[in-house]
């Protein structure tokens, strides 16, 4: 990742006034637990004082594996109606926009005013676009055309769209949504903070430092400059908890290789570690540089020291 602009902290000013939104993944093997046991960890997250619930997209990642980020949310959402619900990302290049759109737009209908969905163009894997018949090659152009088609789908607009891509005529999705849904867009590259800046309502950050992270916010606030709405600056990171830095990286180096298929090392140095003291210290630089959101995946001895490790992360940062 190579960013051609400077690298500044204190450019981004404005964004960090706002107090974060905190938020975590479901713990991790939820589908298995009993209803009861489902409900009372989604309890203990929503009453620790922690905002969101966020979940992944993939259709078929790294041999087959993956769940549908919007179906995902839509069971959260009947489980626990306390917390918000965002997902970080969403592979809308996999999906026809108008199906997209249709879906978004019924689970906003179903929990208003919770739900904020974070667009990204995926890539990790060639296979799962091959699969679903996209040609890899076009995602950033197939994100780009779809953001442009939902957006005003989802403001019960008549849309037309002819290209090589995507052919509509006068279409449109109805429903009963009354707030617009906010759409992050996630990603490092350069292409992202532009697709922010022409599409988004924030960027969606992931393994970056807060060096980066501050001059992705502000690079986005140069390409936007007549924005008067706030931004929804995000980060995701994983987190690895435990009585201190070691036992916290043992736990969270096992998960992360478990899931991505690939050793810890390249992503450690952006990988807070140990007590929520330790995480939250880690994690203030990017509050501080424009993060008004944080998603979490913390791994840690047991589901319960992860959530009430967050929790207390959320306090300190909103102190």
């Amino acid at each position: 990742m190579s960013w051609a602009f400077p690298v500044a902290t204190e450019l981004a000013t404005e964004a960090s006034a706002e107090e974060p939104r905190i938020g975590v993944t479901p713990p991790w093997d939820l589908w298995r637990e009993r209803p009861e046991r489902q409900r009372e960890l989604l309890a203990r997250i929503a009453d620790g004082g922690l905002r969101h619930l966020f979940v992944a997209d993939h259709v078929s990642f790294k041999g087959g594996n993956g769940s549908d980020g919007l179906i995902h949310l839509a069971v959260l959402s009947g489980l626990e109606p306390r917390l918000e619900l965002v997902l970080g990302v969403f592979l809308l290049a996999l999906r026809h926009p108008v199906v997209a759109a249709r879906q978004i737009a019924t689970l906003a209908e179903a929990a208003p005013g919770r739900l904020t969905v974070g667009v990204g163009v995926g890539g990790e894997d060639r296979s799962e676009f091959l699969a679903c018949g996209v040609d890899p090659a076009t995602r950033g152009r197939r994100t780009d055309a779809a953001l442009a088609i939902i957006r005003p789908l989802l403001a019960g607009e008549a849309v037309s769209w002819e290209d090589d891509l995507f052919l509509l005529d006068q279409v449109r999705v109805r429903s009963g949504v009354r707030e617009a849904v906010p759409i992050v867009i996630g990603g490092r590259a350069d292409a992202a903070l532009a697709r922010t800046a022409r599409h988004g309502d924030g960027w969606l950050g992931a393994w970056c430092s807060a060096d980066r992270f501050a001059a992705g916010v502000a690079r986005v606030a140069e390409l936007a400059p007549k924005r008067a709405d706030p931004w929804i600056h995000g980060l995701q990171l994983w987190v690895g908890v435990g009585r201190d830095a070691n036992e916290g990286r043992r736990h969270v180096a096992e998960g992360l290789e478990s899931f991505y298929k690939m050793p810890f090392a390249p992503f450690e140095r952006y990988t807070p570690c140990g007590t929520a003291a330790d995480i939250a210290a880690f994690l203030r630089p990017y509050v501080d540089a424009g993060a008004t959101m944080l998603n979490l995946t913390p791994v840690g001895p047991s589901r319960e020291a992860e959530i009430d490790t967050m929790a207390e992360v959320a306090a300190l940062l909103t102190a």
